[in-house]
């Protein structure tokens, strides 16, 4: 057969499957490759999918929490604007549409949570008539009309009276908001069940006819102007009819209300600010009940949560991206360290030591925590921890043992030494106990200049400053079962400061001024600031009670601190659970979009995470 002549360039991609046999995987959480020829693969994968759905639902839990008190005041003033329609206030502003301007801040991938709540809370509560629209997807008012009547009616509507014809479904109604009002009087007429939740926020019978109408405004700033006000003035005329209620959901400050509706249009509005919870506050919860608990055994290291922390100040301020990201981290750390299938509650880990394998006692046996671990121990017991397995088993039941006291013990003390260094001039332990537990788990603490600094404030604490911080340390040492040895103390010091004399305020604060004329025989500047130097060499040397027994206070905080604050890599196993890829960490939530398009096209086995080189990419140019 001749060749046909072609001036055409033409690009192929081949796959060669590789001779050796494949290993058996199935996707895990998060689209992980779950490796099944591991000895340990499917107990990792079911740990990591538990722990999954735990960060889940406790972050659910917390945002619920922390969003209660503002959703049950919108609740409210839905309710006394809405289901009040009847009373006087209503007939004197009837051309008003009651609207709740929500600051929720700039942390807008949180907001769709707050949002989800706010419409189960109104639905389940006040009213059925819930409506939520975007502003991606109301370019045009026809269109703003058309979602709000979708969501309410539940059936197809056409944008355009022309799209209207015979053969139309009986259910499909024009785009209107008068069709809505002949809706919703059918709709309130024919109902006739009312929850009772409903009938105790309501006196007369016809409960049903002033439902109100809430339509949500989820990103208020980025709606067109225009159709914001259009939208407005069209509501306005069927207040008699539709009791409408707007919640605009604000990102910045109420003043972008007035920056995109003009007065005579906001004039329409009767608008009240409610404020929700600052995302810093959100992620000092988020980062109390998920990373500095005892019960979730999966921990970060110092330079992990410094990556996250940075993304959530210098990016979004999204909480719900430091969850993804502390997510990210336990797929990681579970897919690429095989001990992890250690990183369980203690009973569970406590048994997965007893049945590890050959090849993880010999893992176990290279990690340098524990090979610091073997360094300080006897010789003969150097040589049973390097040759003998089962005594190795039986050392890391015990080793695990004391790394969840140490967690057990660490939280506690932890709270303990922020509260009480948290209110001192210029933070110097960091105004977060996430700045504090960071400086703890990757260094000596005691070792710091910050350290020296807090403590000195500290013996300086005036003695109800010193009794009102000790008894904050006692509230959160009560919780602690392992700490009431410790608690028994603190009480005592308490006990016995608050048995002192009173003092007076120049004494309790350290300045130690004694009391009593100086009396001079002659006036002599020499001889004068001589008696002076002796009066206060003799000051600094004699200390009243209270000054001794608050030196001893801090010596004993400093002597818990050095015991149970030290850091998290000095303890046995501890790679067990905690993860410390900050670099990979930061490669994947944090990159820059040029470097990896130029590694997918330069090294594509590298970016696509193919270990086997099961296939191969070839470029054919002719």
């Amino acid at each position: 057969m001749s060749e046909i002549p072609t001036s055409s360039v033409s690009k192929g991609c081949f796959v060669f499957k590789s001779a050796s046999k494949k290993r058996k995987r199935h996707v895990g959480v998060g689209g992980y490759l779950v490796d099944d020829s591991d000895d340990n693969a499917s107990d990792r994968f079911k740990i990591c999918q538990k722990l999954w759905e735990t960060v889940q639902m406790n972050t659910e839990v917390i945002q619920d929490q922390l969003n209660k008190k503002v959703l049950d005041s919108l609740a409210e003033f839905i309710k006394k604007h809405g289901l009040g329609r009847s009373s006087d206030n209503w007939r004197q502003r009837a051309s008003e549409i009651p609207t709740a301007a929500l600051m929720l801040g700039v942390n807008v991938p949180d907001h769709a949570m707050t949002f989800r709540s706010l419409c189960n809370l109104l639905q389940d509560s006040v009213t059925p008539f819930v409506v939520s629209v975007h502003a991606k997807e109301c370019a045009a008012v026809k269109f703003l009309i058309q979602k709000v009547l979708e969501q309410l009616m539940e059936i197809g509507v056409s944008v355009d009276e022309e799209q209207e014809d015979d053969t139309a479904l009986p259910q499909r109604t024009q785009c209107t908001i008068s069709a809505l009002c002949q809706w919703y009087k059918t709709v309130t007429k024919k109902s006739t069940k009312v929850s009772p939740q409903r009938k105790e926020n309501s006196t007369n019978s016809d409960l049903p006819q002033s439902l109100p109408v809430v339509v949500i405004f989820k990103d208020f700033e980025a709606f067109n102007p225009q159709v914001l006000q259009d939208f407005i003035l069209i509501c306005s005329r069927y207040t008699q009819e539709l009791p409408f209620i707007f919640i605009f959901g604000i990102a910045t400050s109420p003043s972008a209300i007035q920056h995109r509706l003009p007065h005579s249009v906001s004039s329409l509005l009767c608008i009240e600010v409610f404020h929700s919870l600052s995302c810093t506050q959100h992620l000092a919860s988020v980062f109390e009940k998920l990373i500095l608990n005892s019960e979730f055994p999966f921990k970060l290291s110092s330079r992990v949560i410094q990556v996250l922390v940075g993304i959530f100040l210098y990016h979004d301020f999204s909480v719900q991206n430091f969850v993804k990201g502390l997510q990210f981290s336990m797929l990681e750390h579970f897919n690429s360290q095989p001990l992890s299938v250690l990183c369980c509650q203690k009973q569970e880990a406590l048994l997965s030591a007893k049945t590890l394998s050959k090849k993880n006692v010999e893992r176990i046996r290279h990690l340098p925590s524990f090979m610091r671990y073997v360094e300080t121990q006897e010789p003969q017991e150097q040589v049973r921890l390097l040759t003998d397995d089962e005594h190795v088993k039986g050392v890391c039941h015990t080793l695990l043992k004391n790394l969840h006291k140490y967690h057990k013990n660490y939280y506690p003390i932890l709270q303990c030494l922020h509260s009480l260094t948290s209110s001192l001039p210029k933070f110097p332990l960091g105004k977060h106990i996430r700045e504090l537990h960071v400086s703890c788990i990757e260094k000596n603490l005691w070792e710091t200049e910050e350290y020296d600094s807090a403590l000195q404030l500290l013996r300086i604490l005036a003695k109800d400053e010193l009794v009102a911080a000790l008894r904050k340390c006692a509230e959160i040492l009560k919780s602690a079962k392992r700490m009431q040895n410790v608690l028994q103390q603190l009480d005592d010091f308490i006990g016995r400061l608050e048995a002192l004399q009173s003092v007076s305020s120049e004494d309790s604060s350290g300045n130690g001024i004694v009391s009593g004329k100086i009396e001079y025989q002659r006036t002599d500047l020499f001889q004068l600031q001589k008696t002076l130097l002796e009066k206060e060499s003799r000051r600094t040397r004699r200390m009243n009670p209270f000054e001794v027994l608050r030196s001893q206070v801090i010596e004993f905080i400093d002597s818990l601190v050095r015991e149970y604050l030290t850091p998290a890599e000095l303890q046995p196993l501890s790679e067990v659970c905690y993860y410390s890829s900050s670099g990979v960490l930061r490669q994947r939530l944090n990159v820059t979009p040029r470097t990896s398009i130029q590694a997918a096209l330069s090294h594509p086995f590298y970016y696509l995470q193919v270990t086997d080189h099961s296939f191969c990419l070839v470029r054919i140019f002719s």
